[in-house]
């Protein structure tokens, strides 16, 4: 299973959730590669790694083979693609190229039947390597935050979906659609979340993931919220996503 996390809104949880949803996955047994799809390398931070060469770049222009960027996180059954600021040249370097679209699910083939599942945690656009990572996907996992301008934005990634969806890969689904920074204490996030479940019914994921200090805390750290504060909620919640996801998919 291959899962793009995308959202072309800044700040909703996207790297926090490949981070942690990664992690809970690999603590539920299951062999995970993260492939980190920005050019700001958060999640490469995130997980306490440097993004010395060779990282994605290299292997999206053929100088490697992907298998020879990637590096262990330190969490069991965990692996990472790093990246870093090099990655931005891959918009310039594959325009007008023949079949750009397809270059990251061409080398992702070559490590695919280790895994069990791999997330491609996508920058905060809709650009070339966000479209190579739905080529790429078999679904979209959209974190999507409680509040005000939650949907803001959203129906231009549903467009982007559907227009990969019609003409270079037509099983790409929405995997779901997972509610972030979620807040019991406030009415807003309550309304933001009944109107996201109304609008998108069926495919909003159980759980949410409350807004909880410790996971912001984590990647500071570099470390995965299981292994900076198992008791957290956001441990909880992450483990819940993944068990959610794991139980969808079966």
């Amino acid at each position: 299973m291959i899962l793009a996390i995308a959202n072309q809104k800044g700040g909703v949880g996207k790297t926090t959730t490949a981070i942690n949803l990664g992690a809970g996955l690999g603590a539920l047994e299951r062999r995970v590669l993260l492939v980190d799809c920005d050019p700001q390398g958060n999640a490469t931070r995130g997980l306490g790694a440097r993004a010395v060469p060779p990282h994605l770049y290299h292997a999206l222009v053929g100088e490697v083979p992907l298998s020879a960027t990637i590096r262990p996180s330190g969490f069991p059954n965990l692996d990472l693609v790093p990246s870093q600021r090099d990655l931005v040249g891959i918009e310039v370097e594959l325009v007008g190229e023949t079949g750009w679209e397809q270059r990251l699910k061409k080398v992702l083939a070559e490590v695919a039947g280790r895994y069990d599942t791999i997330l491609l945690d996508c920058p905060p656009s809709l650009g070339h390597l966000t479209v190579n990572a739905l080529v790429a996907a078999d679904g979209v996992l959209v974190p999507l935050q409680c509040e005000y301008f939650a949907l803001e934005g959203i129906s231009e990634l549903l467009a982007t979906i559907q227009r990969v969806q019609g003409s270079l890969n037509r099983h790409l689904q929405i995997a779901g659609i997972l509610l972030t920074m979620y807040d019991d204490r406030t009415n807003l996030s309550k309304d933001v979340a009944q109107e996201v479940r109304s609008h998108f019914a069926g495919k909003v994921y159980e759980t949410v993931v409350p807004r909880n200090i410790r996971l912001a805390e984590a990647p500071s750290h570099g470390l995965p919220i299981f292994q900076y504060d198992i008791k957290s909620r956001g441990a909880e919640a992450y483990l819940a996503v993944a068990r959610e996801i794991l139980r969808r998919a079966a």
